[in-house]
């Protein structure tokens, strides 16, 4: 198999359920118990999602579900896999199956320099020479690598010895699932936005997959977008 490059990282929604009517109906039930089923009045749920965004209340944006089906490097993937609270995760494994010789390599648009601090990162662009050297030395590195792998299974070494010699910049994909409630707080520490009201400074790539998760999120529950938007972007 050819080695392949690229700069793509997907998201793409499978599936999702419920919307903002069902975050109303979580919270009211609270109050008018299982009335809240016929009692939904659609005029008060902005202002109901707001006030449960603004205090705080979680629980009523945990009764729906997204999946994603995500594509990216598998550095990726160690960052994002770090959100435990309410996500499952199904990846492609490289013990059952063989990966295919897919790289990530960065666009040259990406910040390359850490002007910063480990602590607190301020990435800025490279010249043109630093990201040649930056695209040489990947792509070399995983010519070899993948030689080295094929190598291995042709002789007869299983997929999750052999696998050992790829880099973090292997192309995986997986499935992952999670609630409303789950995905602002991904989106509160994955994103950067100068109206967050507690600022985050994600890695570039992460961040590319939390924006087109963002609109998906939007798209679905567009009240709850917009009172997590006013309210700072933070979680309930």
């Amino acid at each position: 198999m050819e080695v392949q490059f690229t700069s793509d990282i997907t998201v793409k929604m499978i599936d999702s359920m419920a919307d903002d009517v069902s975050i109303a109906r979580a919270a009211w039930v609270s109050t008018k118990g299982e009335r809240a089923e016929d009692e939904i009045n659609t005029e008060k749920i902005g202002g109901l999602i707001n006030y449960l965004m603004k205090h705080r209340h979680g629980t009523p944006f945990e009764h729906n579900a997204f999946t994603f089906l995500v594509k990216a490097p598998i550095f990726v993937f160690r960052e994002w896999h770090r959100h435990r609270v309410a996500w499952s995760y199904n990846e492609v494994s490289g013990r059952y199956s063989v990966l295919p010789p897919l790289f990530y390599i960065p666009p040259k648009h990406r910040p390359l320099i850490n002007a910063g601090t480990s602590a607190r990162p301020k990435f800025e662009p490279g010249t043109a020479e630093q990201y040649q050297l930056v695209k040489t030395s990947l792509e070399a590195n995983a010519y070899d690598a993948y030689d080295r792998y094929t190598t291995m299974l042709e002789n007869g070494i299983g997929n999750e010895v052999a696998r050992m010699v790829l880099p973090v910049n292997t192309f995986t994909a997986m499935y992952a699932t999670a609630n409303a409630r789950s995905i602002m707080h991904f989106l509160s520490l994955r994103t950067e936005h100068d109206d967050a009201a507690y600022p985050s400074h994600p890695m570039w790539e992460i961040a590319q997959a939390a924006e087109t998760m963002e609109e998906f999120f939007k798209g679905q529950f567009p009240i709850t977008h917009e009172a997590f938007v006013k309210n700072g972007r933070v979680a309930p």
